[in-house]
């Protein structure tokens, strides 16, 4: 009878081993599946904008470059199309025409102040800049994008007082 016993047992735990072995082997067939269905994403190339493009090639740099769903903006400064500096000595004229500046290369790429998710502003007088940071409100109706303000010794030219930059995400 004891052996009888035993061999049962040993009869069930072989059964056992077998159907843990199975379940192991089933585990790793579905990852595997899991695995196949991932989904390969092609790298996107860079499209380049160039808002003032004599400019812009002069000094070396792109407006703005978008990769994705993702647009970078060069900082913004208040210049006319032959990058002569405009709006000298007024701090809250030059943001008016940053501003400007920026809704043109939204609007290139199909956004608004909307999709603007960080701004970062660099200005030679924090104090006029505080004084005069509640224009933004206008641009930004909704909500206000993450950034930093940041007070410089200078900008690109002296006559620049204001810089901002920007990056968008531009929802599908």
């Amino acid at each position: 009878m004891k052996t009888l016993s035993k061999q049962i047992s040993l009869i069930t735990l072989f059964i056992a081993l077998a159907f843990t072995t199975q379940s192991c082997e089933q585990k790793e067939k579905e990852t595997t599946k899991e695995v196949e269905k991932e989904v390969i994403i092609e790298a996107e190339n860079p499209e380049y904008f160039l808002l003032r493009p004599e400019v812009e090639k002069a000094y070396g740099y792109s407006h703005a470059v978008k990769i994705g769903n993702s647009i970078k903006v060069s900082g913004a400064v208040s210049m006319d199309d032959e990058g002569n500096p405009t709006a000298i000595g007024d701090l809250e004229q030059q943001m008016k025409n940053c501003y400007a500046d920026l809704e043109k290369i939204l609007k290139h790429y199909g956004c608004t102040f909307n999709d603007v998710v960080k701004e970062d502003i660099f200005t030679t007088n924090m104090p006029k800049m505080l004084e005069v940071a509640g224009y933004r409100a206008e641009i930004y109706k909704n909500h206000f994008p993450t950034g930093s303000w940041l007070g410089v010794k200078e900008l690109a030219l002296p006559e620049f007082m204001i810089e901002i930059e920007l990056e968008v995400h531009k929802s599908n």
